[in-house]
């Protein structure tokens, strides 16, 4: 069964442009949960622009799924995670002024800083997943660094998928599977969505799980939430 995550961001910055507490974010994730999301991912960036540090507290108790946090591993997102304790950490190269994520780690550069993070993570009995892309080489750096998980960064399959979706899938194919020979599990996203999930989920060996909120949260505007994630659900079958 491949897991899907529901990144709920995107329900924060909605309740904080107007400074209430209108969406509630946890009753959307429960919400979530509800209506058969797997998981609840949550990115909590230093400016606080969308999840703030008390919502990921507020919300560790009461999600019955997979906790999923991605985050840059600085002191601060490690002092947060260590006392929450997530099921998952999402490790991300973001500076902390991205607008999104938009590129994985070149894991062989930053090895040991990355091995210093996830010694630690593992250590607080949390699993760690590394944001990467699809070069073979820089997965198998991921191993060496300890990761129980790498996350494919989907945009280029997202991008080319329109026009040839074979060859926009193809080097996601051997990614995975290179994944799956050094013993790493396999999670995805960015900006998958209704139109290009279920190639995707179908084409791709071994894929434990995807995290989706802006094209989730977007068509739930038309669909309405329950509706959207019944339509995600039903494109990993």
């Amino acid at each position: 069964m491949i897991n899907l995550s529901v990144n709920i961001n995107k329900i924060a910055t909605l309740r904080n442009a107007r400074g209430e507490n209108r969406p509630n974010v946890q009753q959307v994730a429960l919400d979530c949960e509800a209506f058969g999301a797997n998981g609840i991912t949550v990115h909590p960036r230093p400016d606080e622009r969308h999840i703030r540090r008390d919502d990921v507290f507020t919300l560790r108790p009461m999600v019955k799924t997979e906790f999923n946090i991605e985050g840059y591993p600085s002191p601060e997102f490690m002092d947060l995670v260590l006392k929450v304790k997530p099921a998952q950490v999402t490790l991300v190269p973001d500076a902390p002024d991205a607008i999104t994520s938009s590129a994985g780690w070149d894991v062989a550069k930053h090895l040991e800083f990355l091995t210093g993070i996830i010694d630690t993570l593992r250590d607080a009995g949390i699993r760690s997943s590394i944001f990467v892309g699809t070069d073979v080489e820089n997965i198998k750096y991921a191993a060496k660094a300890g990761a129980d998980r790498v996350e494919l960064y989907t945009k280029p399959y997202a991008d080319r998928y329109p026009t040839n979706p074979e060859a926009a899938v193809a080097p996601f194919v051997e990614a995975s599977k290179a994944a799956h020979k050094v013993g790493l599990g396999v999670n995805a996203g960015h900006d998958l969505s209704l139109e290009n999930l279920q190639f995707f989920a179908q084409n791709l060996p071994y894929l434990n799980e995807v995290s989706i909120g802006h094209a989730l949260i977007c068509d739930a505007l038309y669909y309405g939430l329950e509706e959207t994630i019944k339509r995600y659900k039903a494109c990993l079958v």
